[in-house]
């Protein structure tokens, strides 16, 4: 399969490549828009030229029509633009354009050819330098053993969103295919924690679009540290929010420098994401301040229309992917607000907040310039456990960690309503949130909730309905469900916070309403679980005793 999607990828974009090569002229990387697609020998009647049957099931199950846009560039308009002596990088389908490197005096040969439309300089050449990002630092401790608890020091931020008890459920992302969209991920391919994906052959697609290479196990250890929250499994030590999920890795950032060729770089890993299958797009990169001579974005144009990536992760959700995007850290900063693409309207930003879920400090602000609620939503973000590049786990501050946290435990969400649109899970996740009645633009919606996405009949259609009275008292435990749930007798479950069975009751003719046979004032007063069995079909609500 991995070597398919390389091939996919590569026929899409291999004849335009070129030999890297160590360059210091004074070209530039230009983005130059094609006028259109006609005359294309790609067409939307073929679409496995161009696209994988994941790709294709993935509209399929959202009723997503195949458009123009989906079409390759033509390549005799590839061809043109060799022809005038320019080295050509990459083309995009969805902006119908090609990354070209090129001298000033170049450049105006091309924007004279009748099928350019136009061009933009995306960066200045410069010699790459070792740097980090500030999204996060990670600061190496002592592992704290805690065999009472499998998820180790991983379990307070999977266990804040309820992903524990989803994962118990049986939904652990499996299925589901994650792009991370990130800086590098040295020490993937080594590190203990990492070693089932590579067994299990969940590796599904990797490419470094800033070196044109296959090999994504080096650079900048960001992508590291952020896969590790998702996609770790360590038991006793970490465990992340999908650890079942498939993966396709692409890194797309320079941590050397800021350039708008990163937003194009994120581009072209979404349209990367799109041809292989993918379901999520995790991204912890923002953008709004740039180095010379890129222009940055101020911040009436964090309006999710303006810049390349917000434009990139719009037309990305448009082709039935789930965008998750960390809001920024500039919370702190005199910038203060989200960067792009968090003020993207079709993507979930996530901010972070404290083990007590107050908000982070360093956490951005919005709202978007066009008055969007961001972030969407929050996870734990100001000292959260993730892995290094030499396999160390660590404590690190950043949006860039709440944000793949809350993607890995979306993906395992949709694993678990498998007929929802990218747009409904997010939805779901925002309604969810602990503070859903009234977001703000500090945390959004707030914490999201399995809990509450099981226990909220409003999240879910009719028939599948299961609300259970909570905060529990010493009055009856009463049980509402939807029709589904009346076809077959039951059985329901009360177990502690640990997994242990306290009580079971068999009801063999559900009612409407159901007012369980059990004693809630011999319960402690606690977190408890009720699973819930009927047919083929199983649930577990979270509830409180007071």
């Amino acid at each position: 399969m991995r070597q398919f999607l390389l091939y996919i990828f590569m026929l899409l974009c291999a004849p335009y490549f070129v030999a890297q090569a160590q360059d210091t002229s004074p070209e530039q990387k230009r983005l130059i828009y094609f006028t259109d697609k006609a005359n294309s020998p790609y067409s939307l009647q073929q679409p496995l030229a161009y696209l994988s049957q994941k790709a294709l099931d993935r509209r399929q199950r959202q009723s997503i029509a195949l458009k123009e846009r989906d079409l390759p560039v033509n390549p005799s308009y590839v061809t043109g633009l060799k022809a005038q002596g320019v080295k050509v990088w990459y083309t995009s389908r969805w902006f119908n354009a090609a990354v070209v490197q090129c001298s000033d005096e170049e450049i105006a040969a091309l924007e004279a050819l009748p099928y350019v439309r136009s061009s933009r300089t995306l960066n200045r050449i410069a010699v790459p330098t070792q740097g980090t990002l500030s999204a996060g630092q990670v600061e190496t401790v002592a592992f704290l053993n805690t065999p009472e608890e499998l998820y180790g020091l991983s379990f307070h931020q999977a266990n804040m969103l309820g992903a524990i008890e989803l994962h118990s459920a049986g939904f652990k992302g499996s299925g589901m295919t994650i792009a991370v969209l990130d800086a590098g991920f040295p020490g993937v391919n080594t590190i203990s924690a990492f070693t089932h994906l590579f067994q299990q052959n969940k590796i599904k697609g990797t490419f470094d679009f800033v070196q044109k290479q296959e090999n994504v196990y080096g650079a900048n250890s960001h992508g590291t540290s952020v896969l590790s929250t998702m996609a770790a499994y360590d038991p006793g030590k970490i465990i992340g929010t999908a650890y079942e999920a498939n993966y396709i890795l692409l890194r797309t950032e320079d941590a050397a420098t800021e350039h708008n060729i990163e937003e194009i770089n994120w581009l072209l890993a979404a349209e990367y994401a799109d041809s292989a299958g993918a379901d999520v797009i995790n991204s912890s990169l923002g953008y709004n301040t740039f180095d010379s001579p890129s222009t940055s974005y101020t911040y009436s144009e964090m309006d999710g229309n303006t810049s390349l990536v917000a434009k990139a992760a719009d037309l990305a959700a448009q082709v039935g992917m789930l965008i998750i995007t960390s809001a920024g850290n500039e919370g702190g900063s005199p910038w203060k607000y989200i960067s792009s693409p968090a003020d993207a309207d079709s993507v979930l930003a996530v901010g972070a907040v404290d083990s007590l879920g107050v908000k982070a400090t360093f956490s951005s602000f919005g709202p978007s310039a066009d008055g969007q609620i961001k972030p969407d939503v929050v996870a734990l973000g100001r000292l959260a456990y993730v892995l290094s590049a030499a396999g160390n786990l660590g404590k690190a501050n950043g949006t860039s960690f709440s944000g793949p946290i809350v993607a890995g435990f979306a993906a395992s969400l949709w694993q678990a309503n498998p007929g929802k649109t990218n747009y409904e899970i997010i939805q779901m996740l925002r309604r969810s949130g602990s503070q859903a009645a009234n977001p703000d633009n500090n945390i959004g919606y707030g914490i999201p909730s399995y809990s509450r996405v099981l226990s909220s009949p409003a999240l879910f259609p009719t028939g599948d309905k299961v609300f259970i009275t909570n905060p529990v008292t010493d009055k009856p435990i009463v049980l509402l469900l939807g029709q589904e749930w009346l076809k077959h007798s039951m059985d329901v479950q009360i177990l502690n916070a640990t997994g242990k069975l306290i009580m079971r009751q068999q009801i063999k003719q559900p009612a409407a309403e159901q007012k369980l046979k059990l004693e809630p004032h011999t319960l402690s007063s606690g977190l408890y679980l009720c699973r819930i069995s009927s047919g083929s079909a199983a649930v577990t609500v979270r509830f409180i005793k007071l």
